[in-house]
Parts: C-alpha cells; sequence; structure tokens
C-alpha cells in the first residue's frame, strides 16, 4: 500500500535536486513562512533555515544564489561568510564557529519533505 506524501510539507522532487545544486524554497502559511535553502551533496541533502548567524541576513540577494563560484561552500553575500555544506558550520567570515540552523529531512516517494516533526509557522 502506497503512503501518501504530505504535500504542505514538500520542498522538491529528490531528482530535480543534481549533485552539487542548492535552492531557497518557503514553507508554510502567513506573514513568515518558513524560509529554507535545500543542497545535494554527493548522495545527501541537507537543509538549513536561511537566515545567516552573524547579522540575521538570508544568505542570498538574488534568488537561488547561495554557492561560493566554484560551488564549494555556501556563502552568505550580506558579509562573506562561509559555510560547509554538508555540516552548515560557518568556517570563515563574521559568524567563524557557528552554523547554520538545520532542518530535519525525510525522502518519500522519491520527493524530499521538510520532517514531520517540525513545526511549521
Amino acid at each position: 500500500m502506497t503512503r501518501e506524501v504530505d504535500l504542505t510539507r514538500v520542498i522538491c522532487a529528490l531528482k530535480d535536486l543534481a549533485e552539487g545544486e542548492c535552492r531557497g524554497f518557503s514553507l508554510g502559511a502567513g506573514d513568515w513562512p518558513l524560509a529554507g535553502l535545500i543542497v545535494r551533496v554527493r548522495s545527501e541533502v541537507r537543509a538549513y533555515i536561511n537566515r545567516c548567524p552573524h547579522a540575521g541576513h538570508p544568505l542570498n540577494l538574488i534568488p537561488n544564489r547561495f554557492l561560493t563560484p566554484d560551488g564549494a561552500l555556501l556563502l552568505c553575500h550580506s558579509h562573506g561568510a562561509l559555510f560547509d555544506k554538508q555540516t552548515g558550520e560557518c568556517i570563515a567570515g563574521p559568524c567563524a564557529g557557528q552554523a547554520l540552523q538545520s532542518l530535519p529531512l525525510q525522502i518519500e516517494g522519491g520527493f524530499v519533505l521538510l520532517d514531520a516533526g517540525y513545526a511549521l509557522p
């Protein structure tokens, strides 16, 4: 028996997120939906809240522009902080030693979803 996918928690289809690709997403209702980013690192998928721990700004200034030019790291375009894609840890910049807030994920039916245990706004 096939289990239904909770469409309110779907971030993207897994097949649509290529290796090394990073994109933004928004889930939830109201004036303050959850703004996040999702990145694929080899066979793993990671998601973080799109907010730099340094000043609270979104990492991207242009939609879906989250990576350094070589694609190796996540980049805060406001102040230049660099983050490890797999851990979210800030490895250089004004918030070195801090980290992006990770979001729990599930893969179901070929889709990447925010974990059902995470409360949406």
